[in-house]
């Protein structure tokens, strides 16, 4: 497995990093402890580091998406965002794919800044960055000064989910991924849940100190973003070996030995770049994580549309957004929990996809009038397509073996996916079919999760070759194996 890794650290130990990562042997911690010290270490740096993280990515996800509400936000008055800046329904869409563009561009740089300048550092600072523009969508006047704000916030909030994802690998084993990955991206679906609800609140405000209600949500909304960043600067922890002491220190350093990222080692080279962007397996993920994109960026930007399209009006519209995303936060969690628990995230992947995709296939089908069936089939596609996320990024993570590789295979899977995978859903749900349904956007939804479920299936049983050879080429070796 050597070409599946990046060899990294001193000089003197390539060759024992070598043996490690092509699954020749490991290396085995020099301290002993028990698995109650164990479970309080872990409970301790969930306690510190979980909630804080996924409060960050509940703002961010907050502040990306709350365009969506904006959109038709006391439309009945003609006071949303579409009508006041004067934009076409064409030039929304350009700009929430502008946004778009921006993240798939700032993705890589961004995990690499935040290794070279420190995670509470870099992510505080990306907080403020995105607060302020937030705010600043509040103010814009017309589709150019929005498209504009869009690509900046693009900028800022492209190094946030890929760079927690990373920070993760410094703090958790593999096999301890998925489910902190759930907890954070969970957050997203509650952010979508709240947005709704506060986006309700919010539209009673309309003609407040004379501005509309969609600029007082895009106000409200940014401003706890830039007061919370100067919290993550001061109370998040950069790395284990500097926030832990004794040995509970010595206790995180043996646990992540062979499997976690480390703070020492060197930053990306060339030749990091190189050996990672050729390892071919890993497009796989990036192929699946690019199908299941499409309906994550639809659901997140366009979950109000699609509830007003199934005969719910005005600012009921948004607090109908609420139980789709509130039944999707519970699912994430408890399927990844069992992804991590039974070694197969690729499994659970497939087996959410299906289930999304069934849903979405089923809102197409039935008739645009079934209000009430729709959006029962709204609600499973919501949390079939979200729950398969988080095992992805965790199988990623876990099958990836440096601190240097992680970085940029986490920076490409979430660029090449969060990016470029969502772009596709920015057009598909389009506001001349809404008396139908939009049933061209619930038929793509459901082919894209259809395919995220053939490929999650299909690298499984590659990996679990793969890992068959390995241990036939190897008898009586201790051989490190593909996560399934």
């Amino acid at each position: 497995m050597a070409a599946d890794s990046i060899l990294e650290d001193s000089p003197e130990k390539l060759d024992q990093l070598g043996d490690v990562e092509s699954g020749k042997n490991e290396l085995v911690p020099t301290i002993e402890y028990t698995e109650a010290e164990e479970r309080a270490l872990i409970r301790k740096q969930d306690l510190t580091i979980i909630p804080l993280s996924a409060g960050i990515y509940f703002l961010c996800y907050l502040d990306r998406s709350n365009i969506g509400n904006a959109r038709i936000l006391n439309s009945s008055a003609h006071n949303d965002m579409q009508t006041e800046t004067h934009s076409t329904q064409y030039q929304f869409n350009i700009a929430l794919m502008i946004f778009l563009i921006a993240y798939a561009l700032f993705e890589v740089p961004s995990n690499i800044l935040l290794k070279k300048l420190r995670p509470s550092r870099w992510i505080a600072f990306l907080m403020f960055s995105w607060g302020a523009i937030t705010m600043g969508l509040g103010g814009v006047q017309n589709f150019s000064a929005m498209a504009g704000v869009r690509f900046l916030l693009g900028a800022a909030e492209a190094g946030l989910f890929p760079g927690l994802v990373y920070y993760l690998t410094f703090w958790y084993k593999a096999d301890e991924r998925s489910l902190r990955v759930a907890f954070i991206l969970a957050s997203a679906t509650l952010a979508g849940a709240f947005g709704g609800a506060i986006a309700f609140g919010i539209g009673h405000m309309n003609g407040a100190q004379g501005l509309s209600a969609w600029r007082w949500l895009f106000i409200i909304e940014g401003a706890p973003s830039c007061v919370s960043a100067l919290l993550v600067l001061l109370i998040l922890p950069d790395y284990p070996e500097e926030y832990l002491k004794g040995k509970e220190r010595e206790i995180a350093l043996a646990r992540l030995q062979v499997e976690g990222s480390k703070s020492h080692h060197r930053s990306m080279t060339w030749l990091d770049a190189k050996t990672t962007l050729m390892d071919w397996r890993l497009y796989g993920h990036y192929l699946i994580y690019f199908f299941v994109s499409v309906p994550f960026s639809s659901l997140s930007l366009f979950t109000p549309s699609i509830t007003a399209g199934l005969g719910y009006a005005d600012l009921r519209a948004q607090l109908m957004t609420v139980p789709p995303y509130a039944v999707a936060y519970v699912t994430q969690i408890f399927v990844s929990w069992s992804a991590d628990h039974f070694n197969a995230r690729g499994l659970h992947s497939a087996a959410m996809a299906f289930i999304g995709a069934v849903g979405f296939m089923a809102s197409a089908l039935l008739p645009a009038d079934a209000y009430l069936h729709r959006y029962g089939c709204l609600i499973v596609a919501a949390a079939g397509a979200f729950a398969c996320i988080p095992p992805m990024l965790g199988w990623l993570t876990s099958n990836v073996y440096t601190t240097a590789s992680v970085g940029l295979a986490v920076a490409l899977n979430v660029g090449f996916g969060a990016g470029m995978g969502q772009i596709p859903g920015v057009w598909i749900y389009k506001s001349d079919e809404a008396k139908q349904g939009f049933p061209t956007g619930h038929w793509v939804n459901a082919a894209m999760l259809f395919m995220v479920a053939i490929g999650s299936v299909t690298l499984r049983f590659w990996y679990g070759y793969k890992n068959r050879q390995l241990l036939a080429n190897s008898p009586g070796q201790d051989v490190r194996l593909f996560r399934l």
